[in-house]
């Protein structure tokens, strides 16, 4: 087997490292986003103490080359002001709220991690606004029987996240090419030092940990949406992910009617950091076989 290509070319980096953060003013609230590459709009929407700085630029450089990719910060997360929610419903509102100020009637939505249960919420109680999805690393609602490994929480956790945290936390630390996935893609990231972010507060942590909670209690009857939805979808999970279990979606073959599904390999909770070229191909690939 050919081994995949982990280090994207010089390009499509540039753009995403050096982009500016911008902000758009809600109902008197500032929310911080980046905006690179032109064509059809994607959304991108955050991982557990994610911000601006924590998406590879290799990744976003790969959608970008096709695509207008634009990243947002929550409520209450990075330089975005207001306060950080604790569940998910509110959470769909700011996009909601943030996408009609940016003037997109309609868009594609990439959801990463929590992300993702902000993504499933927005596609069922908004459905209008949504051409296509792709969720990454993420679970679907309800009480699952794979909860996060120990190990999982005992990382998040920390004050400060290092190279060793990252390979647990994202990749498979039982594998050396996706250790290697790993630095390589902490390096890109490192390439990022001017017009940083803000890191998440502690506090905004702990919401967000409500907020994931909250979205297994599906209070919002979401898990019913989610099988009544037509809108394509496109699922993309590592074959081990110590957050969310990739067999939870076993039961839900053949009852989400508009979703696929790839499985990466020697993968964890980052498939798109390990494989950043692979991973934009292949959504690409899906958005272009839906337009």
């Amino acid at each position: 087997m050919t081994e995949v290509k982990k280090e994207s070319k010089a390009n499509t980096l540039s753009e995403p490292i050096n982009s500016q953060t911008k902000f758009i003013e809600v109902n008197g609230q500032r929310f911080a986003y980046r905006s690179i590459g032109t064509g059809l709009p994607i959304i991108m929407l955050n991982r557990f103490r994610g911000n601006l700085d924590t998406w590879d630029p290799a990744f976003l450089g790969g959608l970008a080359a096709s695509f207008n990719v634009i990243a947002i910060d929550y409520s209450g997360i990075g330089l975005s002001t207001g306060k950080c929610e604790s569940d998910v419903l509110s959470m769909a509102k700011d996009v909601k709220a943030v996408t009609e100020a940016l003037k997109l009637s309609k868009f594609i939505i990439i959801g990463w991690s929590l992300g993702g249960l902000v993504t499933e919420t927005v596609i069922t109680k908004y459905p209008e606004l949504i051409s296509l999805a792709i969720l990454i690393g993420t679970t679907p609602p309800g009480k699952n029987t794979g909860a996060p490994e120990k190990e999982f929480w005992d990382r998040a956790l920390q004050p400060v996240n290092d190279l060793d945290d990252g390979i647990v936390l994202f990749f498979e630390p039982k594998s050396e090419s996706s250790k290697n996935a790993a630095k390589l893609s902490f390096r890109r990231i490192a390439q990022r030092t001017n017009d940083l972010d803000t890191p998440v507060s502690k506090e905004c942590w702990y919401n967000q940990k409500k907020a994931i909670e909250d979205f297994r209690e599906d209070r919002y009857n979401i898990l019913e949406e989610l099988k009544k939805s037509t809108i394509p979808t496109l699922l993309i999970m590592g074959d081990h992910d110590i957050c969310f279990h990739l067999k939870d979606w076993y039961p839900l073959i053949g009852d989400l009617e508009s979703t696929q599904i790839i499985v990466m390999p020697r993968a964890g909770h980052s498939p798109h950091h390990q494989y950043p070229d692979l991973v934009a191909n292949y959504i690409t690939s899906f958005i272009h076989g839906w337009k």
